[in-house]
């Protein structure tokens, strides 16, 4: 037989195989709530904890009979064989689960309802080796469309498997363990003592007193008009969190101050123009220098050799992978996140990622889409996320001659100002000659646009351009912490 032939057999095979299930561990489930009132509840209990669903049971009638009882359960119905049968009866499902005597046997063939957790484990692993095979099968289906690129079928086929992988878990965390735990991280942030960060720090002293850090689950958006700034000072953060230091090289307040595992998807720049932008920024050494062969050579290696020394020891790892598609991104991020336990991303920048799914239903909805997937990354992962977006030119259009940008200036869709927990909104008052700071060349202000968890205003940093390198601005100018306001959008 030749080996077209056993692959052909075997595909006849699989499909005529019976999908995995233990019709002996259904009806045991079936059996121990039936078998009296008092373990029906506790059974009952038990199955919900469990998050069985009648789509859970293989067998037809055994699953008409399950989705029978939850319904009795959810309406406080008391549950024996009696009270079952009478509810069957009523509407009609009866004869289709095999009649009074069929319940009666599930009773008679159950020793006892002490072992129903057994049987519910068996019933969901079952179920759990049926969904991986459906998956598997619809994953080979696809592999036969050709007008489907094989990036794209990967990443789905990637995340369908992870889903898997959470959903078997996802009972969800009883609220009483979510107030103690938020408890427990109350009482560390009190032990660490004032300006103690919720999240990761960034670094900056002004901004942290605004943000308290970046925490999990969170998408960060950094925007601002081309050329002020937004890829240097999330670089400067991200270093930051890399090496458990702040913008000074002072260590990180409390149980910060050690290296945080940093993702990086740059869209737009190569890994060694960011390696040289990152260096020369942390020796404080201008680039043009080095560019033009300028300055002394020997002065700037040495400072150069002392700044690599410390920077790749920074545990950043990054993609530069351009036009990247947004479930590519996930798919890696995921891979990032097991294999580095990542515990910040950095995305540069939005509008470069692309949805193949979605575009061809305009950008609008194309944005949209990648928006929502960004924030269902870090949700995911539960990590925060820091991702860089371009603003529309209004703000040079209104009658405003600050030029101060709005969140309704996120450009392609407000969908991205819908999903951001936080949007930090960043201008330099150099670039708008009709700005009164305009003589300031250092000065570069962030505003807090939108903060779910926290107040909103302006801060104020140094932007060295030279060193492509932010600095923390005497807090001269910072608005005292009585009178932050908190932001309109909190409940949002």
């Amino acid at each position: 037989m030749s080996n077209k032939d056993i692959s052909a057999s075997e595909s006849v095979n699989a499909v005529l195989r019976v999908p995995p299930h233990s019709a002996e561990a259904e009806r045991g489930v079936l059996g121990s709530i039936l078998l009296d009132a008092t373990a029906g509840n506790r059974v009952m209990d038990l199955c919900v904890e469990s998050g069985l669903t009648a789509d859970y049971f293989f067998v037809p009638q055994n699953r008409l009979l399950f989705e029978t009882l939850s319904e009795m359960s959810h309406a406080s119905m008391l549950i024996d064989a009696v009270t079952l049968n009478e509810r069957l009866r009523s509407i009609g499902r009866l004869e289709g689960v095999g009649g009074a005597v069929f319940i009666q046997s599930l009773i008679e063939a159950t020793p006892t309802a002490a072992h129903a957790e057994y049987y519910i484990s068996i019933v969901r692993q079952k179920h759990l080796l049926r969904t991986v095979i459906n998956c598997a099968r619809d994953a080979e289906r696809r592999c036969f469309n050709d007008a489907v690129s094989a990036d794209l079928i990967l990443s789905e086929v990637e995340q369908r498997f992870l889903a898997i992988s959470d959903r078997k878990d996802s009972i969800g965390m009883p609220w009483e363990t979510a107030i103690s735990n938020t408890m427990a991280h109350i009482d560390r942030l009190f032990s660490l003592g004032p300006g103690a960060s919720a999240g990761l720090p960034t670094g900056f002293i002004n901004l942290d007193m605004k943000l308290r850090g970046l925490r999990n689950g969170e998408m960060i958006v950094l925007a601002a008009r081309p050329s002020m700034g937004k890829t240097s000072l999330a670089m400067n953060i991200a270093e930051c969190v890399a090496l458990g230091k702040d913008i000074n090289g002072s260590p990180m307040k409390g149980d910060h101050n050690r290296p945080h595992p940093v993702g990086v998807f740059s869209l737009e720049m190569s890994i060694e123009s960011l390696a040289m932008r990152m260096l020369c920024g942390f020796a404080k050494v201008q680039g043009f220098l080095i560019d033009k062969g300028l300055g002394n050579p020997q002065k700037i290696n040495q400072q150069l050799t002392r700044a690599a020394t410390e920077i790749a020891a920074a545990p950043i790892y990054v993609d530069d992978t351009g036009a990247l598609d947004v479930m590519d991104m996930r798919a890696r991020a995921r891979r990032m996140k097991k294999n580095a336990k990542i515990e910040l991303i950095v995305i540069d920048y939005l509008q470069l990622c692309n949805c193949r799914e979605f575009a061809r239903q305009g950008r609008q909805i194309e944005t949209s889409q990648i928006s929502g997937q960004i924030k269902a990354m870090a949700k995911e992962l539960n990590v925060p996320v820091m991702v860089l977006s371009q603003l529309s030119r209004a703000s040079e259009q209104r009658h405003d001659t600050a030029n101060r940008p709005k969140l309704s200036d996120l450009r392609d869709s407000g969908a991205i100002e819908q999903d951001a927990d936080v949007v930090l909104l960043l201008r330099r008052p150099c670039k708008a000659s009709g700005d009164k700071e305009f003589s300031d060349t250092r000065l570069a202000i962030v505003d807090v646009a939108k903060h779910r968890n926290g107040p909103t205003g302006e801060l104020r940093l140094n932007f060295e351009e030279n060193l492509t390198r932010f600095d923390d601005r005497s807090n001269e100018h910072e608005e005292p912490a009585g009178n932050m306001q908190p932001d309109d959008s909190f409940d949002a």
